[in-house]
């Protein structure tokens, strides 16, 4: 076999296929915000048919930077913020640029082991949904970083990728109001979390604004989990109640939890019980009867997340909040009672 097959294939091949110059064509695998979209394109497939690899060893000693970013969610076993990875990663793929994804689990210990990790990794810069209340370390190493989700509100002076959490909120009040649900019983996480007080605080605004007392909606808590969401449907049910139970559960796994106490309670959903999700996982789809739900855009948010830190580590100077907009997916967990015979509806969802 010949040197020439053997030889592993460079940035000069790459750019010759792609029809730039050399420089162009590292920018473009670089994410360099200096590279049209179909140019990026042109060289991403150029280098994929030459099966030119990156060597990021070499681009940081280079160019000081490492061609890559990390990635630090709350829980990768939740359908939404493994939703959010996959947007992450295909938007910095389309970049040429690697990511390294880690999961805290809730942790701030192992959020910081994770921090370390990525340090070490010398990648370019992270995306954080902050569990810790102090983020000192990452000013003092130098890395720069977007936070994403409710937590960000913490830090006013840091840019942020989120769901719209008050316009939500808003979305799935009026739709429950809208089928005759004017004061549903809440579902939400534990009184530590920042999420928490966010979703309540959008609820009293709302019931203010309909002179509706926040005081007579009754309120369980538990963990973002199908397990917490049974628990807290069980208490709710087991309260002295008269007629229909409407229930707004913080997020889609809970609603789901929810929906296996209903049938455990020998009771049916909708007809006995109506329940609302929270984040669109699609897993509420196939529940029966499918789960109508407040979708939050988690790809989008991950893809967002991504340009927001190209610009940072480009030290772009303004820092920016981004609020991304949910929308309503109606499937067949809720009840019409404006209607003089409320019917049970399919799973089948429509937006």
């Amino acid at each position: 076999m010949s040197k020439s097959r053997n030889r592993r294939p460079t940035i000069i091949d790459v750019a010759e296929r792609a029809g730039v110059s050399k420089s162009t064509a590292a920018r473009a695998l670089t994410g360099s915000s200096n590279i049209t979209e179909e140019t990026r394109e042109r060289v991403i497939r150029a280098a994929a048919a030459v099966g030119y690899e990156r060597n990021h060893l070499a681009v940081g000693m280079r160019s000081g930077r490492s061609g890559m970013l990390g990635l630090v969610i709350p829980d990768i076993t939740n359908p939404l913020w493994a939703d959010v990875a996959r947007g992450a990663q295909d938007r910095a793929a389309k970049s040429g640029v690697s990511l390294l994804v880690f999961s805290s689990d809730w942790d701030p210990e192992a959020e910081t082991q994770h921090l370390r990790a990525l340090r070490q990794a010398r990648v370019d810069g992270a995306i954080i949904n902050p569990v810790a209340d102090n983020f000192d370390d990452l000013d003092r190493f130098g890395l720069p970083f977007v936070f994403i989700g409710s937590s960000a509100e913490r830090f006013a002076d840091v840019s942020s990728v989120g769901s719209d959490i008050t316009q939500a909120v808003r979305l799935g009040l009026d739709h429950l109001v809208s089928k005759g649900h004017p004061a549903p019983c809440l579902i939400l996480g534990p009184k530590s979390r920042l999420a928490r007080a966010r979703f309540l605080r959008a609820v009293h605004e709302h019931c203010v604004e309909r002179d509706v007392d926040p005081a007579i909606l009754a309120v369980e808590d538990g963990e973002y989990t199908v397990e917490g969401g049974r628990m807290a449907m069980r208490r709710l049910l087991e309260r002295p109640h008269v007629g229909h139970v409407s229930v707004f559960a913080a997020n889609d796994m809970m609603a789901l939890g929810a929906m296996m106490a209903v049938r455990e309670a020998g009771l049916d959903c909708p007809r006995d019980v109506s329940i609302l999700g929270f984040d669109g996982i699609p897993s509420g789809e196939f529940a029966w009867p499918g789960l109508t739900t407040v979708a939050k855009p988690g790809r989008a948010i991950g893809e967002r997340a991504v340009e927001g830190l190209f610009d940072e580590i480009e030290h772009k100077p303004e820092h920016r909040r981004i609020f991304m907009p949910c929308r309503l997916i109606e499937r067949g967990s809720l009840a019409d009672l404006t209607a003089h015979h409320p019917q049970r509806v399919s799973g089948a969802g429509r937006v």
